[in-house]
């Protein structure tokens, strides 16, 4: 499947400051990352499986995905989105995270690989809902990522992705 960066530009009277420029120091799981600057960024509107806190099924695979997304010393712009909080209940930076070499948003390739799914948490649809939810159908009519590994798993982008625990 080809994929197309998304450009994220501002445009008109409402054109917002240039973002600055930040760089990732770590990923610390499948929708997590942290910036050199030590602030925590929460991948907002999409979920992956979780690696902590009981593994579940391709929570590994998913955060493998996001490191070679965003390997340390990316440098990144991030979104806020509209529709949602700014923080979450952790004090992580809900965001959108664009790479700048390429304008690529990872948010979006996460759910177009199968490594994450849309999540409109309190039912909030962000300014890329439509889209995020056709990537989602396309990568669960594909059979890609966890939607290969983990049969079982339902797709609501209403509710958290819950693909099953692994047996330890």
């Amino acid at each position: 499947m080809a994929w197309t960066p998304l450009i994220v530009a501002a445009s008109g009277a409402s054109a917002a400051p240039a973002p600055s420029v930040c760089r990732v120091e770590r990923v610390a799981d499948g929708d997590t990352i942290t910036l050199r600057n030590g602030q925590r960024v929460r991948l907002v509107q999409i979920d992956t499986p979780e690696v902590y806190f009981g593994q579940e099924c391709f929570g590994q695979e998913a955060s493998a995905r996001t490191k070679k997304l965003l390997p340390p010393g990316t440098r990144v712009h991030f979104f806020a989105e509209p529709a949602g909080d700014r923080v979450d209940d952790f004090g992580r930076l809900l965001r959108y995270v664009v790479r700048v070499s390429d304008k690529l948003d990872v948010n979006l390739r996460l759910v177009a690989l199968g490594a994450a799914t849309p999540w409109f948490y309190d039912g909030e649809r962000g300014r890329y809902a439509a889209r995020m939810d056709k990537l989602a159908r396309t990568a669960i009519k594909l059979n890609l990522g966890l939607w290969r590994a983990c049969p079982d798993t339902k797709y609501d982008p209403y509710e958290a992705i819950d693909t099953g625990r692994r047996a330890r």
